[in-house]
């Protein structure tokens, strides 16, 4: 039989009419509040603060102000692509738009699996997260993976019903936590107001200079993981080109003011003390049980509420980039189905969540394989499948920066400026440069030493099935950010 030939262009464009998701349902507050919801700062404090202080020392919140800068200058480049040409697909429909089909099938592999291995994460933390509550207060121990199939049907359940009714719900528990965190913040500084100090902002307190900054930094980075959430819901915002930079920036201000208090009331509540700091579990919970314990039940209800919060606005958003990818062609045609009534993508948010949890089963049975069940717990995993998750991302985040300029100076030459669309993507380009290092450079403890091999394993894969497929399929770079949110 003879080799198939490659598919006609007439046959590979886009449908006539293809699936739309439910266009104008968003507000602009509704788009910040979950992508705040996304960024989930009790869920990612509460479980990096500890790692951020004994890596940078007193002066964290200084990393903070840094990785602030850096995710800034990344909100620069996702607002420019937004304002242009606004769409579901987010970086993937930008770097295809920029370097063709191969690029964009690339990083829609690289996107779909780093959300997926970091959004497994939550899967295991929401569950776990309670385990642990129960545990401490009422000497209860339910397996943690009981309490995540739970939440994570919920959600889904939720997610499905329609997208403005899961994004309130996640909204309200992001208001929920927020007040939670400035409360015990302001309530720490007032009880510990003899001794505040400027310490934390004071550079030579950094443990080890520019070292230990450039150390936590990754972590710093990865508590705004999610910063994107607002691009992916384009399609159903109101004013796309307007409302999803603004949401981009207000979240990101907002998280990095709120992020500074928490470390420097924190930092207050341990009286400056790295090593008591790095030894506590979660440090703000610590500072919670000082001032009083109902507060400290307060406060783990807040970790509760963030992990939902996360869980609900992570897969909400995250599940339609792998939508419009399937819409497009880009990957499979039925992640690209959407419910006929409530128009939510119903088969990428089915295929993401089925995804992550497979991946947490596979975890556990290598840890039973090997022989150390005793280590599978939920912190556990959240911290090794998150750190495998960011590598990818990251590299999505490059991909995005180095597209940025030559998309302007492709379709839009008469909007060209330097500053925002060379100068900003390359000071971006640098500033994920550090986190990625961290992140894979070698001397690292297992399994986290075998994370680069794997991140470089996947990108083999996704290049080789990208370029296969841009050879079959000729008319792909053509879709590719074909469908415009308010077109």
């Amino acid at each position: 039989m003879s080799e198939a030939a490659p598919v006609p262009f007439s046959e590979t464009k886009a449908p006539e009419a293809p699936e739309r998701l439910h266009r104008g349902a968003l507000r602009l507050v509704d788009i910040s509040a979950s992508t705040m919801a996304n960024i989930g700062p009790a869920y990612s404090f509460y479980f990096g603060a500890g790692f951020l202080f004994l890596t940078a020392g007193v002066a964290a919140p200084l990393t903070i102000i840094v990785a602030g800068v850096a995710i800034a200058l990344l909100g620069n480049t996702l607002s420019q692509f937004s304002r242009a040409h606004p769409s579901t697909g987010g970086f993937i429909s930008y770097v295809g738009k920029t370097f063709g089909g191969t690029s964009a099938v690339t990083t829609a592999l690289l996107c779909g699996a780093g959300y997926i291995i970091a959004i497994s994460s939550v899967l295991a933390i929401c569950g776990g997260y309670l385990s642990i509550v129960l545990r401490y207060y009422f000497n209860v121990d339910v397996p943690w993976g009981i309490f995540s199939v739970v939440f994570t049907a919920g959600a889904v359940l939720m997610m499905i019903r329609g997208v403005a009714v899961s994004t309130k719900l996640a909204g309200l528990f992001f208001g929920f936590e927020m007040l939670v965190l400035i409360v015990v913040s302001v309530a720490a500084i007032i009880k510990n107001g003899g001794h505040l100090s400027g310490v934390p902002f004071d550079p030579s307190h950094i443990t080890n200079g520019f070292s230990g900054l450039a150390a936590g930094f990754p972590l710093a980075i990865y508590l705004f993981i999610g910063w994107e959430n607002s691009a992916a819901l384009a399609e159903e915002t109101g004013n796309p080109r307007r409302n999803v930079p603004r949401a981009v920036f207000l979240s990101i201000a907002l998280m990095v003011t709120g992020y500074v208090l928490y470390a420097y009331a924190t930092a207050t509540g341990f009286k400056y003390d790295v090593k008591a700091l790095g030894d506590a579990a979660i440090p703000f919970i610590n500072v919670s049980h000082d001032i009083a314990a109902w507060l400290a039940l307060i406060a783990y209800l807040a970790g509760i509420t963030s992990t939902l919060g996360v869980l609900i606005s992570a897969v909400n958003s995250q599940s339609r980039l792998i939508f419009n990818a399937g819409r497009e062609g880009l990957l499979p045609r039925w992640l690209g189905r959407v419910h006929p009534q409530r128009r939510t993508p119903v088969n990428a948010i089915f295929a993401f969540v089925a995804i992550a949890a497979v991946i947490i089963a596979v975890w556990a049975l290598l840890h039973l394989a090997g022989g150390d069940s005793g280590s599978m717990n939920a912190l556990n995993f959240f911290v090794e499948s998150s750190t495998m998750g960011t590598i990818l991302v990251l590299v999505v985040y490059f991909l995005s920066n180095l597209a940025l300029p030559f998309y302007y100076r492709r379709y839009r030459p008469q909007e060209f400026s330097v500053v925002k669309h060379a100068v900003l993507p390359v000071l971006g380009m640098i500033a994920i440069g550090v986190p990625v290092y961290y992140l894979v450079k070698p001397g690292q403890p297992a399994p986290y030493d075998w994370f680069p091999y794997a991140a470089l394993g996947v990108i083999a894969v996704s290049v080789a099935y990208a370029a296969w497929l841009s050879r079959r399929d000729p008319g792909l770079g053509e879709r590719v950010g074909s469908i415009i949110a308010d077109e």
